[in-house]
């Protein structure tokens, strides 16, 4: 019997990725594709659905002729997603009556200020465990009825679908036969309730959404149906979904309640498995569902910090500091600490758990001894507080002790900050040796449901290390530089609401 393996596509927000998993967990073959963004209005960001498709499928096809390997030869697809992006398509032709509007997009924010003064922000949360936010995807679907021409009349006849990336991937890979999403997926949506695990009727009707739009809610492993052999030349199962984060999270093997997973890209999201109970935050963190695997079902608390590597960038960029990203770590350790400079990057306002749209990039501390290695060291180091502060606050509403933070995303190559990282927190930064862990887990997703793994414990003995980083900076040292931190958010948030 020839080898069999599993397929996994991992949709993100600026390129679509393909990778091919053997049943040790290792990537076998491996193909990218980026796609245009499409920037209309300031506020506006929107993706074509088409070359969403259009690449993602032919990644696919790639990874498997890179390999030699026949679609035949596929146990299982497994997807993962960016998320909260919003598609609506035409269930008779399939195509879109709009672009993508993408997760960044800010152009429902008005709206989601009247919802909020309609008095629906306490009902939304203790339903789906989000803030009424122009993040989701509800408030974008309500723009594409209430502004695209004939839409609502449509959607109303039940003419028209509605889905996030994965839904869309797998109507194209199904040709029409499938209109699923998972529980993941669908958790962010903001009208799904994550404790009856149905969409919301309320909801649903104080945004005038035709409940007929909607996927089918699946777990995030079990077979969907199969891919139509006309796309990838067989009929494969379609046995995984889950949103990027998640995917991580269960690629990061975090399945026991207190474990979590730190991905170091653009910004950072912490994402804390609380398993089978939803806990609400009294810190500004998102309440969302982890994934669903037969019956069971795993809840998260999620916190994202808006700058982590782009803090990089921006020396690279907007400062010349540094020619390239690989640099800035050997910069940052010619010298043997900060000299007393934070920088706080609120570029685009704070994230978690502070959600201060108004604070902008600051820095403090600065002296005539202050040099480009001090500002990088700087720059990691916020890195690592802001992951500090969110990790403090999912403790603070698990009621959990966490034993160690594992990490993966492009900035986890880098020891210096992850040496800080696990200083500051006090416990162990954990590198795996696959850090491809988004497309892994939407992997491991779709391999159990087909049966081509046994079970979670046998992924988890698949989990290896490639390098532990345990603390080892003098607890007074940590509470001083930690002070100095919070001091510095302070003075930021105070220049920002002074600004009036």
């Amino acid at each position: 019997m020839h080898e069999r393996y599993i397929l996994a596509l991992d949709q993100g927000t600026t390129s679509s990725r393909a990778m091919l998993f053997d049943r040790q967990g290792r990537v076998v073959s491996f193909a990218q594709k980026e796609f245009a963004q499409i920037y209309p209005q300031p506020g506006w960001v929107e993706h074509d659905p088409r070359q969403i498709w259009s690449t993602q499928a032919g990644v696919a096809a790639e990874a498997l002729a890179h390999a030699g390997v026949p679609p035949g030869a596929l146990a299982a697809i497994g997807i993962s997603n960016q998320r909260e992006t919003t598609i609506v398509w035409d269930r008779a032709t399939g195509e879109p009556v709009y672009p993508a509007i993408v997760w960044q997009d800010r152009r429902t924010a008005g709206l989601c200020e009247q919802l909020q003064a309609a008095g629906l922000e306490a009902t939304v949360r203790a339903r789906t465990g989000l803030p009424i936010d122009a993040y989701f995807s509800a408030t974008k679907l309500r723009w594409v009825l209430d502004h695209v021409h004939g839409a609502r009349d449509k959607a109303r006849q039940g003419r028209l679908a509605f889905g996030t990336v994965d839904s869309w991937l797998v109507w194209n890979f199904s040709r029409g036969a499938l209109h699923v999403t998972d529980v993941s997926n669908a958790a962010r949506t903001m009208l799904f309730n994550i404790h009856t695990r149905s969409w919301d009727d309320d909801l649903l009707a104080a945004l005038d959404i035709p409940r007929s739009m909607l996927p089918t809610v699946c777990a995030s492993s079990q077979v969907y149906g199969h891919t139509s052999a006309e796309v990838l030349g067989a009929e494969v199962a379609l046995a995984g979904i889950a949103g990027d984060q998640q995917a991580a999270l269960f690629g990061q093997m975090c399945t026991s309640p207190g474990m979590v997973k730190n991905t170091y890209g653009t910004g950072c999201f912490l994402v804390m498995n609380t398993g089978a109970t939803p806990i609400e935050s009294r810190h500004h963190l998102l309440t969302t569902i982890a994934w669903q695997i037969g019956e069971r079902v795993d809840y998260a608390l999620e916190g994202s910090i808006f700058i982590g590597g782009a803090v990089v960038q921006w020396l690279r960029d907007g400062l010349g500091l540094i020619a390239g990203a690989g640099e800035v770590e050997a910069l940052a350790a010619s010298v043997a600490h900060a000299d007393g400079v934070y920088l706080v990057p609120a570029f685009v306002g704070l994230g978690a758990p502070y959600w201060n749209a108004r604070a902008r990039g600051s820095l403090f501390g600065v002296t005539r001894g202050t040099t480009a290695a001090h500002l990088a060291r700087a720059a990691l180091e916020a890195i690592a507080y802001q992951a500090v502060d969110v990790l403090e606050a999912m403790q603070a509403d698990a009621g959990l002790c966490i034993g160690e933070m594992r990490v993966d995303g492009g900035a986890s190559a880098n020891d210096l900050l992850l040496q800080f990282q696990a200083d500051m927190l006090g416990v162990d930064a954990v590198r795996p040796r696959v850090t491809e862990t988004t497309a892994l887990g939407a992997a491991y997703l779709a391999g159990l449901a087909v049966g081509y793994w046994s079970s979670i414990d046998e992924l988890r003995g698949q989990w290896q290390l490639e390098r532990r980083f345990a603390p080892r900076m003098p607890r007074p040292q940590v509470e001083s530089r930690l002070a100095g931190w919070r001091r510095a958010v302070r003075a930021a948030t105070a220049w920002a609401d002074d600004a009036g």
